[in-house]
C-alpha cells in the first residue's frame, strides 16, 4: 500500500511537472508572439508617425524652396529615399524607384503637378551628367508617370494635354534637377495644333511666340520616347547649345500628327489624314537683358483647364 501511494505520488509529481512545463512553453510561445506583435504595431506606428510628421512640415519644406536651393534634394534624399528602404513607403513622395534612380514628388503648386527628381545629385540642365551614358532617360521616365496627372482629375487625357518641362539654371529655384509634369497651357495647345504642320525631325524656329517667348521646335515621332533622349537632342543637334546647356529651357508636348498635313507626313503612315502620335520638342534659350529667364514651365497650366475641359 505504501509502494503504492509512492507511485501515485510520483506519477502525480511527475504530472504536475509535465503540466508546468508545458505551461511555461505556453508562455514563452505567446511571449514571442507578443513580441513579434509589440515590433510588428511599433513598425506600423513608426510608417504612420512618419507619414504624419511627413505631412505636417512638408508645406514648410517647400515653402523653404524659396531660400533653400537644396529642398528638393533634401526632401528626396533625406526623406523619400530613407523612408522607402526603410518602411518600403516612399513618403512624402508618390513613388521612388530605385533602380530607376528617379523619385516622382507631389508639388504644392496646382492639383496635377508633379516632379521626377533624380536620387543622385544633380544639380540641373546644365550638369555634365544629364548627357553621360550611364544616366537614365529622364524625360522618357518623366513621361512615364504622366497617368498620374490624370488621375488627380479622374478621368483619361489625350496625351497632346501633357507635359513636361525643365528650366533653365536661370529660370528655377532649386539646384537639384527637376523635371515639370502638367498640363500643357490651353493657349499653348492651340498654337502647337495650328502650326504642327511647320514642325519637321530637325530643329527650326517654331513660327509664333509662346507665351511671348521665341522657341526652336522639333517633331519626335512614336508613342514613346524610347532613344530618343531631349538632353541630348539639345546638345547634339542644336547649334551652340553643348556650350551653353544652362542657359536653356526644354518643353516636351504630346502630340498626335495628322499625315499629310501641310505637306508633312511620316514614312510607313497607312494613309493621308490618319494621324500617329508623337511629341513636339520646344527648347528655349534665356535671355535676361530681354528678361526672359528661360522657364519653360511657363507654358504649363498647373490649374490644368485643358484637362478639365475634356
Amino acid at each position: 500500500m505504501k509502494r503504492f501511494l509512492e507511485r501515485e505520488e510520483g506519477a502525480g509529481y511527475r504530472d504536475g511537472a509535465k503540466r508546468r512545463l508545458s505551461m511555461a512553453g505556453m508562455e514563452a510561445a505567446m511571449g514571442v508572439i507578443k513580441s513579434r506583435a509589440v515590433r510588428r504595431i511599433t513598425w506600423v506606428r513608426g510608417v504612420i508617425a512618419a507619414a504624419v510628421v511627413v505631412a505636417a512640415f512638408l508645406p514648410i519644406l517647400f515653402l523653404g524652396a524659396a531660400t533653400d536651393p537644396d529642398i528638393l534634394w533634401k526632401i528626396v534624399h533625406g526623406k523619400c529615399v530613407m523612408d522607402e528602404k526603410t518602411f518600403g513607403h516612399p513618403a512624402p513622395c508618390a513613388r521612388v524607384d530605385l533602380a530607376g534612380g528617379y523619385a516622382i514628388l507631389k508639388d504644392i503648386v496646382g492639383q496635377t503637378q508633379y516632379l521626377l527628381i533624380p536620387t543622385t545629385r544633380i544639380s540641373g540642365i546644365e550638369s555634365p551628367a544629364v548627357l553621360a551614358p550611364a544616366t537614365p532617360n529622364f524625360f522618357a521616365e518623366a513621361w512615364g508617370q504622366t497617368p498620374l496627372v490624370a488621375a488627380r482629375l479622374g478621368h483619361a487625357l489625350p496625351r497632346q494635354d501633357l507635359s513636361l518641362a525643365i528650366n533653365s539654371i536661370h529660370g528655377r529655384t532649386q539646384d537639384q534637377l527637376h523635371i515639370h509634369i502638367d498640363c500643357i497651357d490651353p493657349k499653348v495647345a492651340a498654337a502647337l495644333k495650328d502650326h504642327e504642320g511647320a514642325v519637321g525631325p530637325d530643329w527650326s524656329p517654331f513660327p509664333a511666340m509662346l507665351a511671348g517667348t521665341p522657341y526652336e521646335a522639333m517633331r519626335i515621332d512614336g508613342e514613346r520616347l524610347g532613344q530618343a533622349n531631349p538632353f541630348h537632342l539639345l546638345a547634339d543637334r542644336l547649334k551652340g547649345a553643348r556650350s551653353h546647356m544652362g542657359a536653356y529651357t526644354l518643353v516636351l508636348v504630346g502630340a498626335r500628327f495628322e499625315e499629310g498635313r501641310l505637306g508633312v507626313s511620316t514614312p510607313g503612315a497607312s494613309s493621308p489624314g490618319a494621324s500617329t502620335p508623337g511629341f513636339i520638342l520646344l527648347a528655349g534659350r534665356a535671355r535676361l537683358s530681354a528678361g526672359n529667364v528661360g522657364s519653360g514651365e511657363a507654358l504649363q497650366d498647373h490649374a490644368c483647364r485643358i484637362g478639365r475641359a475634356s
